[in-house]
């Protein structure tokens, strides 16, 4: 999964590309890559959207980010997507018709269902990981310190 960022931009191309090729008449099937980056990019931000309502603890204690800015470009990139959404389902369904964007829906769903057992689920793991050992290691560290401590002032007198 990319950052949101670096995903809006991805849909960004991805959707003008699917409107460039809509207008010159590229058929549906020489626009599958486009559309698949698409839905693709779609599915990181929302991943990303899911993530920002509940950071991890690091995040949390570390993100350069205020709530405000961060809801500010979450709320800006859902807007964006939904306007992009809007406009591709009118494109298919002039040029496919009404089913196609029904068939096109439920291909998006099957992809996320996908994505999610598979990316996200690894991605997850990852990283409770990696905060577990950082839990640990913050942990060990903090108790050899305060062992330290004990011991030179236990120790005071014999210097």
């Amino acid at each position: 999964m990319v950052d949101p960022i670096s995903a809006m931009a991805i849909a960004g191309s991805a959707f003008s590309a699917l409107k460039k090729g809509v207008s010159i008449g590229r058929d549906k099937e020489s626009m599958g890559k486009d559309l698949s980056r698409w839905m693709s990019a779609v599915s990181d931000i929302d991943r990303a959207h899911h993530e920002a309502k509940n950071p991890p603890i690091f995040k949390k204690l570390f993100s350069g980010k205020s709530v405000e800015q961060e809801a500010m470009e979450l709320f800006t990139q859902k807007k964006q997507l939904e306007n992009q959404r809007d406009e591709l389902r009118k494109l298919i369904s002039s040029m496919c018709g009404p089913q196609a964007w029904q068939e096109l829906i439920q291909m998006e769903r099957d992809i996320r269902k996908q994505r999610k057992e598979t990316l996200y689920a690894q991605r997850e793991a990852r990283k409770h990981f990696l905060e577990i050992v950082a839990i640990i290691l913050f942990t060990t560290l903090g108790a050899l310190f305060l062992v330290g401590i004990v011991w030179l002032i236990s120790n005071r007198g014999s210097f």
